[in-house]
């Protein structure tokens, strides 16, 4: 069996998030068939300058670029803010647009967040237009975030299914016969 190199990314940037808590449980379901990396530095990329996108680029850039580069597939798990995308991500997102980084990459968005519809909308226009490939049940919204996870950081088991399902669909599209799976270097 094949075993894929995912880059999970939260737009979230608080510790202990139910969007940290939803990919933990995405870790634990996919030991078996996949690398699961989190990406945990978010809140560490400056500002999207287009003049700094340049064979110089910061350091943080660089190494973000780099980790997606490697992935086989990358989920998204963020939160709504103001009806939106969290800036850290759009910002994280804006330093890939000069690139083909997300072009046929296989995709999976899932927005936990109270409502999240209009970040669920946002995040899947963005990786639409940045040609990025998603499956058919590579998308989740989780309404009411908060309540699909309990005191101690557990997902509950319905919002688990869903995951699964997500993740399932992932491993399909990343399994299609031009995917080879990368080696981590």
């Amino acid at each position: 069996m094949k075993k894929w190199n995912v880059l999970a990314i939260s737009g979230s940037t608080r510790k202990n998030s139910s969007n940290e808590a939803f990919i933990k449980a995405i870790s634990t379901l996919c030991k078996d068939q996949v690398n699961l990396e989190i990406y945990d530095g978010i809140d560490k990329l400056p500002h999207f300058n287009p003049d700094l996108d340049n064979d110089q680029l910061p350091e943080s850039v660089g190494s973000f670029r780099n980790q997606i580069s490697k992935a086989d597939g990358v989920i998204f798990c963020t939160p709504e803010y103001v009806f939106s995308i969290p800036g850290s991500l759009k910002n994280a997102i804006e330093w890939t647009v000069s690139t083909t980084l997300f072009s046929s990459k296989p995709v999976a968005i899932i927005v936990a967040s109270a409502s999240g519809e209009k970040a669920y909308e946002s995040l899947s226009l963005i990786m639409t237009t940045i040609e990025s490939t998603i499956g058919p049940r590579s998308t989740l919204l989780i309404r009411g975030a908060k309540g699909k996870v309990d005191k101690e950081g557990v997902v509950l088991e319905e919002t688990l299914n869903q995951l699964q399902v997500v993740l399932n669909d992932l491993i399909e599209t990343m399994n299609t016969p031009d995917r080879i799976p990368t080696k981590y270097s």
